[in-house]
């Protein structure tokens, strides 16, 4: 089993002079569910190398034991550092594609044509889609093969609109996650704010916030069994 991870390499959080990036825990959580069940993973970011970590997710009340075991793991930290260009990647290589969140994507990744074409390339080959927290806005631009939305008449979860305004960037991101996947024609749920919520509609996983990385990996994992 091979497995994908998108990673942002967006740093500047909007306008206001703070960094961000990918969400830690989004991308430790998953990885060691992957790692743990013996997969290959590959790590790929739009302009390759060390992606950006947004340092709010490396604060004290953020850190996980996944974080602390990703912070420590060798092997890990030197495959960060290295991630392979997004548009060197294909998905013929892959059996899934995993998107962790983190504000950074919105700014990058949701306008990126390899990353659209990489998604719709996935689905196209009925291979399973899983994004989490802001990584579901990823979809706004990507189409079903019937030219609609991607998201459109499907169950879907993001960052909701409750917890973009509890962390006071509301009006700094590009569009709220919630928001794009209503207006796209998404059925969107949502679960309590900060608790794990994920959806599986047909190839296209979903989870709501960081706490639903761990979760929404280990629903890709038995979809991939399911399949086997």
């Amino acid at each position: 089993m091979k497995v994908l991870m998108v990673l942002t390499s967006h740093d500047q959080l909007g306008n206001t002079g703070q960094k961000t990036g990918f969400w830690l825990e989004e991308l430790a959580a998953p990885y060691y569910v992957f790692k743990d069940a013996g997969a290959e993973i590959v790590l790929a970011s739009p302009l390759g190398g060390q992606p950006p970590l947004d340092p709010k997710s490396n604060e004290p009340m953020f850190q996980t034991e996944q974080t602390r075991r990703f912070e420590q793991d060798a092997d890990a930290t030197a495959q960060l550092a290295s991630t392979v260009r997004l548009d060197t990647v294909s998905q013929a290589d892959f059996d899934t594609v995993f998107y962790p969140g983190g504000h950074g994507p919105l700014w990058d990744l949701v306008a990126d044509q390899h990353s659209v074409a990489l998604i719709e390339s996935f689905i196209a080959a009925d291979k399973p889609v899983a994004l989490v927290c802001h990584a579901p806005g990823v979809l706004r631009d990507v189409k079903a093969a019937d030219g609609r939305p991607l998201v459109a008449g499907k169950q879907v979860t993001g960052f909701t609109n409750s917890e973009e305004a509890a962390v006071g960037l509301t009006d700094i991101v590009p569009f709220l996650v919630e928001d794009m996947l209503v207006a796209n024609g998404g059925a969107y749920t949502k679960g309590d704010d900060w608790g794990s919520y994920v959806v599986a509609d047909g190839l296209l996983i979903t989870g709501q916030n960081p706490a639903s990385s761990e979760e929404a990996a280990k629903v890709l994992l038995s979809h991939l069994a399911a399949k086997a």
